[in-house]
């Protein structure tokens, strides 16, 4: 019996040195995000209270937590869509010039988020390649908030299209062809069979996506004109604090927008983990 023992400790122990690993993880992970986190707070809290209320409810401010939080979450749900049609078509298809466009969704990983809001700045300016083709037909995107959601669009995409890509790579197609074979349509079949696969990593992607987005600055300033009520993103109300010096002012929104985000990628998460159950429970 101690022999067996023995053995299941051994067992449990996958991890070579386990508490040296998670000591240093969690004073790496302190390190890195904790304790920068906790420094917000502490400043945050030199405030009074009625300074902290002021800052937060101000109009101008509310109205760049309107901005950002709202294009972000439109903006993640828009990539939800349409990547995963994209990602659904360079799973289940070979065409010509497929790994160039597979290449070309990395792009926005790649490239500097100041050269991408400056090109988007450029094409869609009213002078632009495509802003000329919009104006006349009323639609102006450029120093506008439509520009703010198509920069955040443009550096989401490929969080959607990575995170349901494998898992499109490694579903059953077994499973499909026997809904099929027993009468199920087309839409039937990816509403009961690959839709449920694919939920966990749809969420995902849209919990990236939106993270990003939240937090995005060097694409969006170029395009969205920053005008005051109109077109300013919180984190570029957070760097005018800066600018003048108020450090207590730019931490107060910051703990707003932390609180904000933390509450939503919670729900996310929780989502996650309920579909997951369903999924398991389902299987059993």
């Amino acid at each position: 019996m101690a022999f067996l023992s023995k053995n299941r400790a051994k067992a449990r122990r996958v991890i070579p040195g386990f508490h040296l690993s998670v000591g240093f993880t969690l004073f790496y992970l302190g390190l890195i995000v904790l304790i920068p986190l906790s420094a917000v707070f502490i400043k945050t809290f030199t405030m009074t209270w009625d300074a902290f209320w002021h800052t937060m409810t101000s109009e101008r401010v509310m109205a760049s937590y309107r901005l950002t939080f709202g294009a972000s979450l439109l903006a993640a749900f828009i990539n939800v869509i349409f990547g995963g049609i994209l990602a659904w078509v360079l799973v289940r298809y070979k065409f010509p010039g497929k790994r160039l466009i597979d290449a070309f969704v990395d792009l926005p990983f790649a490239l500097p988020t100041a050269v991408a809001g400056i090109t988007l700045a450029t094409l869609y300016a009213p002078n632009g390649w495509l802003g000329k083709l919009l104006v006349p037909l009323g639609i102006k995107v450029a120093y506008t908030p439509l520009g703010v959601l198509v920069a955040l669009i443009f550096i989401g995409l490929p969080f959607v299209v990575r995170t349901v890509q494998p898992v499109l790579e490694e579903a059953e197609k077994e499973l499909e062809e026997a809904a099929i074979s027993l009468g199920a349509s087309h839409w039937q079949t990816f509403v009961r069979v690959i839709f449920p696969t694919i939920l966990p990593a749809v969420l995902t992607g849209f919990a990236l996506a939106f993270a990003r987005a939240t937090g995005e600055y060097g694409s969006v300033i170029f395009i969205a004109g920053n005008m005051p009520m109109i077109s300013e993103i919180t984190p570029l109300f957070m760097i005018t604090k800066l600018e003048q010096y108020d450090y207590a002012g730019a931490t107060a929104i910051a703990v707003v927008m932390l609180i904000i985000s933390f509450i939503l990628l919670l729900t996310i998460n929780g989502l996650q983990a309920w579909t997951r159950r369903r999924q398991t429970a389902g299987r059993e």
